[in-house]
This record gives C-alpha cells, sequence and structure tokens, in this order.
C-alpha cells in the first residue's frame, strides 16, 4: 500500500555532526539509526551530513525556518517538556495554533525545531479548503500534568509532521508549492502562507519575515540541505534552490 502523502525527512547539513547529532539525540529524543541518521527506531526523520568547511547558517537566507516534530499524543509531548525543563533547554517558544499544541527551540547550529502534538482533526475549524489556525499562549504547567511517564524518546510513530521554510517571495513560493508539489493553501496571514495534501493542517509553510526578497541559497551554507517525501515521487527544487525528492 502506498504511503499517504508527507514529510519523510530532512537532510542537514552539518558543520559538527558529532555536537548536532548528540542534541537530537538527547534534547529531542530521536534515537540513533545509522551513522548521522536519527529517527524513531522504524523511519529515519533527520539525517546529517557532516561538513566542517561549510559556512555557518545565515538566519536572513532562504531555507529552514524549522522542522517540526509530531509526536503520537499530548501525554508524549507533556513527557517531552518535563524532560526539556529538567535538562535546562532553552526554549524559544511555545504555542496553541488551534489544530496543535507547538514548543520551539534551536540546535546548536541554529536550525529551527518544532515539537508538537496535533488535536483530533474533527475539532480543526475548517472552511472549505482553509482550516482556522491561531497563535495564543501554551500553559506549559498543564501540559507537563498530561504526562504518564517519564521521557525515554520518541516514540513510535513518531514522524515529521511538517516544515516551514524562510523564502524570499510569497507568490513564487506558492506557485511552486500548489504547481510543482500539488499542495492545496489552507491558510494565510501576516507574510506566511500554510499547506498541506488530503486535507492535513499543513505539511509545509513558507514566510518572509527574516528573509524578505532573499535571493537562492549558498549551496556552501550549513543549514537545509534536502526534504524527502513520501507517497510522492518528484525530484525538484524550489526558486532558492532547497531540494525535495521522493523516498
Amino acid at each position: 500500500m502506498t504511503d499517504p502523502r508527507g514529510i519523510a525527512r530532512v537532510v542537514l547539513r552539518v558543520r559538527d555532526a558529532g555536537t548536532v547529532g548528540a542534541f537530537y539525540r538527547d534534547a529531542i529524543g530521536l534515537h540513533p539509526m545509522g551513522a548521522g541518521r536519527f529517527g524513531d527506531g522504524r523511519r529515519v526523520l533527520v539525517e546529517l551530513i557532516d561538513d566542517p568547511a561549510a559556512t555557518p547558517r545565515d538566519p536572513r537566507a532562504a531555507g529552514l525556518f524549522h522542522t517540526a516534530i509530531l509526536l503520537p499524543d499530548r501525554a508524549d509531548l507533556g513527557a517531552w517538556v518535563t524532560h526539556a525543563a529538567r535538562s535546562g533547554l532553552q526554549l524559544t517558544g511555545a504555542s496553541d495554533h488551534g489544530v496543535s499544541e507547538a514548543i520551539y527551540l534551536n540546535d546548536p547550529e541554529g536550525n529551527g525545531i518544532e515539537i508538537y502534538r496535533d488535536r483530533p482533526a474533527a475539532e480543526w475549524v475548517r472552511d472549505g479548503d482553509r482550516v482556522e489556525m491561531f497563535t495564543r499562549r501554551l500553559d506549559l504547567t498543564d501540559l507537563a500534568r498530561a504526562a504518564h511517564d517519564d521521557w525515554v524518546g520518541v516514540p513510535r510513530g513518531t514522524v515529521v509532521g511538517h516544515v516551514h521554510l524562510q523564502v524570499g517571495d510569497l507568490p513564487a513560493a506558492a506557485g511552486f508549492m500548489t504547481g510543482d508539489l500539488g499542495l492545496t493553501r489552507t491558510f494565510a496571514a501576516g507574510g506566511g502562507e500554510w499547506f498541506g495534501w488530503d486535507g492535513y493542517h499543513h505539511h509545509l509553510a513558507v514566510n518572509t519575515w527574516n528573509s524578505a526578497g532573499a535571493g537562492p541559497r549558498d549551496a556552501r551554507m550549513a543549514g537545509l540541505e534536502r526534504i524527502v517525501l513520501r507517497g510522492i515521487a518528484i525530484d525538484a527544487q524550489d526558486p532558492w534552490g532547497t531540494r525535495f525528492s521522493g523516498e
């Protein structure tokens, strides 16, 4: 049976794979699955290319905004946020988006990460293809109470739920998303647009919050190398050089 369309894994070019890999293992809770590969023990979700000669990531360049790791349920997210607090991890945000609850942080080289859980799709507010999303304060104390057990790493069934990109121009990005990738635009607000397959709130998103007017990405720069898609046979690049390929 063909896998449903979605994100299989992200490939990151990093300057110190040892340090970054240890972060994805110990802080995020992904399980080692071979050299430079981390996942849920069944599927690889993050792959690291070690390139000490890469130039440092430029936060204003087109490329990765964040990789979003989707945990199976709220209890898992509660266990992770307790682990994050005990580990002294520096978070960059925590939000209730209506469709989901999300926590944000960066890896040691500045690649953004979101750890989240979805609310049941029946609770999402829809208007045709549009899925209502918002950003409100997330009560981390209440979330931590949802945990059933101590955190021991991501459970089976954890996936890359979506990837959010920085782009130089929203119309050009939307043309690639809806044309080349066949996504449906599900939401738009304030310099960002969100796109999904098959009714999901979003598998890919784009924004120009830090990167308006950015040109093609420098291939020598550390950061996002490739997004691997499942359920889709494709080999294409967006206007800024981010490569998309099928699994």
